[in-house]
């Protein structure tokens, strides 16, 4: 399974910070994290940048048992 980290926005509508969840594709592993987090994180999810251990990924990257995939939202501040 793989490690999803999630920062700011994402935690706060999910919840948690971290999960493991199955998939072989970064998008998988953010399926099944959508549908266990529902409405709420969907839309964080569209607006945030997505890594594979920690280079910028598509939803088509492959991923491998204990990779981290992380969603990370825009940051706003001044």
């Amino acid at each position: 399974m793989a490690v999803l980290r999630l920062f700011a926005q994402a935690r706060e509508s999910a919840g948690t910070n971290r999960l493991e969840l199955p998939g072989s594709t970064v998008g998988e592993v953010l399926d099944e994290a959508t549908g266990r987090f529902g409405e709420g994180f969907s839309a964080v999810l569209e607006i945030s940048n997505v890594w594979l251990n920690g280079e910028p990924a598509e939803r088509q990257s492959a991923v491998a048992d204990g990779d981290e995939v992380a969603v990370l939202p825009p940051v706003s501040g001044g």
